[in-house]
This record gives C-alpha cells, sequence and structure tokens, in this order.
C-alpha cells in the first residue's frame, strides 16, 4: 500500500512539472532594430551622396565665380558655358535667386552639380560630373480650388488685406472688371465672391494663382458676373464674359495705373495753383501713384511719340485707330519707342514728377477724331462679341459654376476692420 501511494505522489509531481513547463512562457530577446534614416531627395537627386551647398546669388555674383570658389577651374567653365549656353545663358543669373551646389562628398569637395531656381515653379540644372547637361525642369504643381468672398469698406486691396486674402486674386479681379468697374471710385458696401484656383508646390509653399474661374462683384449695387471661357480653341483664346454671353473687355481700359486714385479730373474751367489758380483747362485725367508704378497702355496701338518736351515732362503718346489716341504725361522715364506696336496692359512707362508738376501721378490723355475729351464720358466701343454657335456650350459650362457660386456666403461686415 505504501508503495502505491509513493507511486502516486511521484506521479502527481512529473505532471505538475510537465504543466509547469508547458505554461511557462518562452522569453524572446526583443530584436534591436537600427532606424534607417529618410531618404533625402530634391531636384531628383538623392543629397546624401553629395556635400550639400544653398545659397543666393549676391549683386555682383557670377556664374564663373561661384564655380571658382568651388574648385571649379576657369578652363572647365569656358568648357561648361559655351557646352550650354542654348539652354542657359550663365550671364542672366539674377541677384536674390537661390540656388544650389551639389559637391563632391571626399576631399576634393569640387562642384558637380548647379541648379539654378528662376522661380518657384521653374528650374535649371546644369550637371558637369561626366558630360555636360543643362535641363530645363519644373517642380511638381498641386492645384487648389478656393473660394472667398468680402465686402468693400475703403478699397478692394485693404478688404483683401483685411480678411488675409491672397491679394494676386485681388490683381486678377481688377484685371476681369478692368473695362466695367472703376476701382478709384468703389463705395463702402460693394461686395464680391470668387472662386479661383492656386498653385501649390511640396503641399504647402504657395506659387501664385493659377486662374479665376468665376467670380461677382456687386457695384453700386448693380451685380456683375465673370465667367472664364475659351472663346477661340484654335488659338486657345480666353476671355471673361458675363451671365448673358456679354464680353466684358472693352477697346480700352479705364484707367492706365493699376490701384491708383484720380487726383484730378477732365475739367475745362479749373483753376490750378501751379498757375496762380488762374482758370486754365485741363484737358486730361490725373492718376495719382508712387513714382516707379508701371503706366499701361490702356489700347493696342502704335507708338507716335515717346520723348520729353516742355510742361509734359516725359511722355508717350500712342495712335490705336483712325479715331482714338491717348497720351501719358510726366513719366520718370518711357518704356518704349516711336514705332513700336503695344498690346493693351503693356508697360509703356513709370510715374514720375517731369514737367508741370507738383506731386507723382500720369496725366491721361484721350482724342477722338482729333479733339481731347474726357475718357470717362465716352462710350467705348466692346470688344467681340462671343460668337452664336459658342452660347450654348457656354451656358452649359457656366450652369455649375454660377450655382457654386451663388452658394458662397459673403463675409458679414462687422467682421472686415
Amino acid at each position: 500500500m505504501k508503495q502505491i501511494s509513493y507511486l502516486l505522489l511521484i506521479a502527481v509531481v512529473a505532471f505538475s512539472c510537465q504543466k509547469e513547463k508547458k505554461e511557462a512562457k518562452v522569453v524572446v530577446p526583443e530584436e534591436i532594430k537600427e532606424e534607417t534614416p529618410p531618404v533625402v531627395k530634391k531636384f531628383g537627386y538623392i543629397l546624401d551622396h553629395f556635400s550639400v551647398v544653398n545659397d543666393t546669388i549676391r549683386p555682383g555674383d557670377s556664374f564663373g565665380a561661384i564655380m571658382d570658389t568651388h574648385g571649379i577651374s576657369r578652363s572647365k567653365v569656358f568648357e561648361i558655358t559655351n557646352k550650354i549656353k542654348d539652354t542657359f545663358n550663365v550671364a542672366r543669373i539674377m541677384a536674390g535667386k537661390p540656388y544650389m551646389l551639389l559637391k563632391a562628398k571626399d576631399t576634393t569637395e569640387k562642384a558637380q552639380v548647379f541648379i539654378y531656381q528662376n522661380n518657384k515653379i521653374d528650374y535649371t540644372v546644369i550637371d558637369f560630373r561626366d558630360s555636360i547637361i543643362a535641363t530645363k525642369r519644373k517642380k511638381p504643381v498641386k492645384l487648389v480650388e478656393k473660394t472667398a468672398s468680402g465686402t468693400i469698406n475703403s478699397s478692394l486691396m485693404q478688404t483683401f488685406d483685411d480678411l488675409d486674402l491672397n491679394f494676386l486674386v485681388a490683381y486678377n479681379m481688377a484685371d476681369i472688371y478692368a473695362w466695367t468697374i472703376d476701382f478709384t471710385r468703389l463705395q463702402a458696401g460693394d461686395r464680391f465672391k470668387v472662386m479661383y484656383t492656386e498653385k501649390f508646390i511640396d503641399d504647402t509653399i504657395p506659387a501664385g494663382i493659377d486662374q479665376i474661374k468665376a467670380t461677382y462683384f456687386e457695384h453700386r449695387g448693380k451685380p456683375i458676373y465673370a465667367f472664364r471661357f475659351v472663346d477661340d480653341s484654335i488659338n486657345g483664346s480666353i476671355d471673361y464674359f458675363d451671365d448673358e454671353a456679354n464680353n466684358l473687355r472693352r477697346a480700352f481700359l479705364r484707367a492706365p495705373v493699376k490701384f491708383s486714385r484720380i487726383s484730378s479730373r477732365y475739367n475745362l474751367r479749373r483753376r490750378i495753383k501751379y498757375y496762380g489758380n488762374k482758370i486754365r483747362p485741363h484737358r486730361g485725367t490725373d492718376f495719382a501713384a508712387p513714382i516707379g508704378t508701371p503706366i499701361l497702355a490702356t489700347a493696342d496701338g502704335i507708338v507716335t511719340k515717346s520723348e520729353r518736351k516742355g510742361g509734359n515732362g516725359k511722355y508717350v503718346k500712342i495712335r490705336h485707330n483712325a479715331t482714338y489716341d491717348t497720351q501719358y504725361l510726366h513719366m520718370s522715364r518711357q518704356a518704349v519707342k516711336v514705332g513700336q506696336f503695344v498690346r493693351q496692359g503693356d508697360v509703356i512707362g513709370y510715374i514720375g514728377m517731369t514737367g508741370n508738376t507738383s506731386g507723382p501721378h500720369v496725366c491721361y490723355r484721350f482724342w477722338k477724331n482729333g479733339k481731347e475729351v474726357d475718357p470717362f464720358k465716352q462710350d467705348l466701343p466692346a470688344s467681340k462679341p462671343l460668337a452664336d454657335s459658342l452660347r450654348p456650350g457656354f451656358y452649359k459650362h457656366i450652369e455649375p459654376l454660377r450655382t457654386a457660386l451663388d452658394s458662397v456666403p459673403f463675409k458679414p461686415q462687422e467682421t472686415i476692420l
């Protein structure tokens, strides 16, 4: 009996040990993984393969001087510039433009690749490691559709600033409505809505406005829609039309300067302080703006005068057709020559104070059939209307745009400081 009990005890102990072994957890030492650093790639190059220099072109810098600083001989610089001259003129590098140098990761640290950033999107790569190759490239751009709205308290630009909106949208809107709205005479309470696409690099870096798709401007109680539309598919011509397919563009801009103010209007009985308050006809419209502000041609035409003469100071005169001429006085300098053809909106000079003037402005004069007249009282000709054959497609195109635009709420006026 004792022997049986002893055997049972041994069996119980053996079973318990076996159970404990089964339940015991096997502890495996945790494997320590080394983190692989992320691969940084820019402009198509893995930066870890090079010694990288980021810098900016300074006044007086030249391509040759930059190369010399980073170990490239004059003979090699000559070879590079001669080989790439059809793609990139190194003499035209501009102060303020950023560049990147990729250098050898060895004791020589010689430059191997020069990357010049023309603007936020375009850049030029000059690779001279083995053979010499220059290529023009673009950074990937993402388009983001946006909307904005506001109510005017003082000026369009001030409203955009108050609402922290991209001022480039305001410039584009001013171009669209340049023939229909006088932006120097906006009223408090005028309001707008706009749909546009903005360009971004690396998803976060703004790179400008792509296009205004549709906009609405309520000026003095009158609503004016504008829709972007390709009106010539062969030439890719694009214009803006209202909701009734009327072209918003006119043969003449309303003003030769963007966002300026009218300091003096056409007035045949104006008393001029400069001439002792005597009555002297003022046959022009004065647009005041800071010195150096670009002056724009208000319509297509041929430059007939570009000179300095007496009280006019430096000025430009343009012949538009058999009916109309315009003149722009008191420039700091002209930007066009006699005989040159200019397009509407081209810069023809810059605001100055030459001639008889007491402040920086451009005196804009307007001739019709050889007689000086007030341009704001003229029924100026409209541009070519939208062809009847294109109207069905236009109305179909604007329907969703108008629905989306109408659904954008106006920012309450009280939110504008």
